[in-house]
């Protein structure tokens, strides 16, 4: 008798319990809404439509800041300039991320600001630690050097650094690394040239697929390791010299696992969650002679 009196409250509110967990099941599924999961979530109507959506990224290409005026050219602009493009970035609500923030975007979903943009340096010289680096930490904006390796290696051995001409170091980049307003990227081991019929990193004429896949794997493979050996992070994005690319130097970019790769056509990129929109990625290159506000205008305004 006792055993009855103890069992049966407890059968009733299981039964009670029961009924409760099927209205909730029933309400549901009359409402097409996906029941609430423990240990989990569900992927809400909202976060299927951000799979297709797509965001406006520009990217500006620089090379090297130089003060002389007289060895100003298309390539190489006054610090004062840069400085004058981050005070513009800043004051319009603009923040500079990396390679691997928008990679991470499309991968993954990680959060980027609301008015993202990418500052890149092509070839990775010397000024850009001297003039780029110290302006970056003081506007607390990020920026992108891709460096070619053979000149990396050259001046981390013979120590000559001209502001003109020299490269960056392997210190000098493990400097900027560690200080998070820099990140490294693959610009060719010695593929940075014109030399013997080749155009950068693309194919030369008569050059067989074999062939060509030896020489690019072999050149951009080195600086991989390279750039890995010495920072311990490995590039995720090539740029691609002078911005020649071709279809089987993409083909050959993916197969090494790079996530994205740059070109200079000039263009605002249109980023969705499709990985293929990483590639071949557009770029604005910053002339001397302009205002950032002149400069900036027509690339930031574009819908």
């Amino acid at each position: 008798m006792r055993f009855h009196k103890l069992i049966w409250p407890a059968i009733w509110s299981s039964l009670a319990l029961c009924i409760v967990m099927l209205s909730i099941s029933i309400i549901f599924t009359l409402c097409k809404v996906p029941p609430p999961q423990v240990g989990g979530s569900t992927i809400t109507v909202k976060d299927k439509a951000s799979q297709t959506d797509t965001i406006k990224l520009p990217i500006i290409m620089y090379h090297g800041l130089i003060k002389d005026i007289k060895l100003q050219n298309k390539y190489f602009i006054s610090p004062d300039s840069f400085e004058n493009d981050l005070k513009y970035l800043n004051d319009n609500g603009y923040t500079a991320i990396t390679m691997t923030e928008l990679i991470d975007y499309v991968y993954t979903g990680a959060p980027l600001p609301k008015k993202p943009i990418i500052l890149t340096f092509d070839d990775g010289f010397y000024n850009n630690y001297l003039y780029a680096y110290p302006l970056l930490k003081k506007y607390n904006q990020k920026a992108v050097i891709s460096i070619i390796g053979s000149q990396t290696d050259r001046y981390s051995l013979i120590k000559i650094f001209n502001s003109y001409y020299s490269y960056l170091s392997w210190g000098q980049i493990n400097e900027m690394l560690m200080s998070g307003h820099i990140e490294i990227q693959n610009h060719t081991y010695n593929m940075h040239t014109y030399d013997k019929g080749r155009k950068g990193c693309s194919e030369k004429s008569g050059e067989g697929l074999a062939a060509y896949k030896e020489n690019f794997v072999g050149d951009i493979g080195l600086l991989q390791q390279r750039i890995t050996d010495y920072t311990g992070v490995t590039p995720n994005t090539i740029a691609y010299p002078f911005g020649y690319y071709t279809k089987n130097s993409e083909a050959l970019t993916k197969e090494m696992g790079f996530k994205a790769s740059l070109t200079c056509s000039q263009k605002v990129n249109r980023i969705s969650r499709d990985p293929e929109c990483l590639y071949k990625l557009g770029r604005y290159l910053r002339p001397p002679g302009k205002s950032s506000a002149s400069f900036f205008k027509n690339i930031l305004d574009q819908k």
